[in-house]
């Protein structure tokens, strides 16, 4: 008999577009394909929560009934409470009341769920365990805050933003923290490459006070590369990874408004799961 592998999921973020992941993760949920393990980024973490509490299609119901709400995220939340999502509509209103998040279901799942923050005053990510989110929501909170659009989210002596600045894609994170085999759940096209933001000079004064944190965002594209040349080696080269990303660009973007295009993007997701069904369902032997 061969050695039973441990399978996680690595869930890059990408706010408004990482409704691909939830298409992806829709799918394996309806295959049985349960990982021991998510290590999610920004959105990624997200959805890669109902993913853990086994809710099929939650991510893009609340997306579709609540996506032009301006509390779910907007410029014009931004303006009126210095954060791009109202904290209260998102982290409490929607899980608790609008669409409930099963708990229960998240809390006996043996799929350990970590999400990833930026920590603003080292400029290191931190990867944060989370065995349940009655509590730990506020961290996934702090991994899906935008830096410029959010506030800092300060919980348990930490200063924490979006876990994307500090490690996108965090495989390697997954793999120390003794993950066999990976899956790779990226929210961009095949030849994507970051490129150096316009306002970096704005960025790197708004967070002066934070060096540390100026500086990874300042890396963050060369660090982003690396990831992604990184994480294509080990597909590549060994059987233990495998990627899943847009098999076309449909133009969605962080704060995409037209819920036509939100919809096309999980169906996308769905579609490029189903057409590596086989592959996935080897994998997880």
């Amino acid at each position: 008999m061969g050695v039973l592998m441990s399978v996680a999921l690595v869930l890059e973020g990408g706010a408004k577009r990482g409704i691909y992941t939830a298409g992806v993760l829709d799918v394996l949920l309806e295959n049985n394909l349960v990982a021991d393990g998510v290590v999610g980024v920004s959105a990624g973490a997200i959805h890669g929560a109902s993913y853990v509490s086994g809710q099929v299609g939650r991510s893009i119901r609340y997306y579709i009934t609540h996506g032009n709400n301006y509390k779910f995220m907007s410029l014009k939340n931004w303006i009126l409470t210095g954060n791009v999502v109202d904290t209260k509509f998102c982290y409490y209103e929607l899980p608790e009341i609008l669409d409930p998040f099963d708990h229960d279901a998240f809390e006996k799942s043996k799929t350990k769920f970590y999400a990833v923050c930026s920590n603003v005053e080292t400029g290191k990510p931190e990867y944060i365990h989370c065995p349940e989110l009655k509590r730990s929501i506020t961290y996934l909170r702090a991994s899906a805050s935008l830096p410029v659009f959010s506030k800092i989210v300060e919980i348990d002596n930490k200063k924490l933003l979006d876990g994307g600045i500090c490690d996108s894609i965090p495989l390697k994170a997954s793999q120390k923290l003794g993950f066999d085999k990976n899956v790779v759940v990226l929210t961009r096209p095949l030849g994507y490459r970051k490129k150096k933001s316009k306002f970096l000079t704005f960025t790197k004064w708004i967070y002066r006070k934070y060096p540390n944190f100026a500086k990874a965002i300042q890396n963050r594209p060369d660090m982003y590369n690396k990831q992604l040349d990184f994480v294509e080696c080990e597909a590549k080269n060994s059987d233990n990874v495998l990627i899943i990303r847009p098999s076309t660009d449909l133009g969605v973007k962080h704060m995409e408004k037209d819920l036509g295009k939100i919809k096309a993007m999980y169906e996308l997701g769905r579609n490029d799961a189903l057409n590596m069904l086989s592959e996935l369902k080897k994998f997880w032997k």
